[in-house]
């Protein structure tokens, strides 16, 4: 059975295995679905350009909206990425979102959706890349898979031992602001891996369009463990 499949299995089988990511009601929270793509006109190049003003766009659909966090991403083809040069380095930019985002206010706490241990940490420190990043390791009977978690304050970076355990819905992490978190508006990226191939600290969250099936044989979709 391929890794996807197992994932699938193991939530389905093992339940009570999986925990939160972000606190969420499901009976009283609602989500908003953002779009980032050439579809949506309301973000023009100026706005996204613009981290505070982005950042009220993106607060002020939640608040009219009447939800609790933004959701949406992936494999989303998305503009948003032309502000940094980050992403356009090497011919084709890359622009194919591999995680989910969940936005909503910085301070929001951040928790481990199974048992693990810290695989790895960094503050990836660039305007529009991840900022403090923490990546986990989980064994799911047998299945190594590795959670990642973007766009966090450099709090959460304190204190932490690559090896230390953690435990399901324990809190590692929140949101930070936009002056730590990569510059951009609050938000946690949160990405599964079945193989880091050797990366730690970081592992691409956004592809070449041209890469989509490479990545995509090793990043599951994370609403498989969130649930929404």
């Amino acid at each position: 059975m391929d890794p996807h499949s197992l994932l699938k299995t193991y939530i389905q089988t093992h339940p009570d295995a999986v925990g939160k990511v972000v606190d969420f009601n499901a009976g009283t929270d609602r989500l908003f679905l953002l779009d980032f793509t050439a579809a949506n006109t309301e973000l023009s190049p100026a706005l996204i350009a613009n981290t505070p003003a982005f950042s009220h766009w993106v607060s002020q659909k939640l608040q009219t909206n009447g939800c609790r966090y933004g959701i949406g991403g992936y494999m989303e083809h998305r503009i948003i990425y032309a502000v940094s040069p980050h992403f356009d380095t090497g011919g084709e930019p890359r622009r194919l979102h591999l995680g989910v985002d969940i936005w909503g206010d910085a301070g929001t706490p951040v928790y481990a959706p199974f048992n693990g241990k810290v695989h790895s940490f960094h503050d990836n420190n660039i305007v529009g890349d991840y900022g403090p990043t923490i990546i986990l390791q989980h064994n799911l009977d047998g299945l190594i898979l590795y959670s990642l978690y973007g766009h966090l304050n450099r709090e959460s970076l304190q204190g932490l031992n690559i090896g230390q355990a953690v435990v399901k819905n324990q809190q590692i992490a929140a949101l930070g602001n936009i002056q730590e978190n990569g510059q951009w508006p609050p938000h946690l990226h949160f990405q599964l891996m079945f193989d880091m191939e050797g990366k730690r600290g970081d592992y691409p969250g956004v592809c070449k369009f041209s890469e989509m099936e490479k990545y995509r044989t090793n990043v599951p979709d994370p609403g498989f463990v969130l649930g929404f």
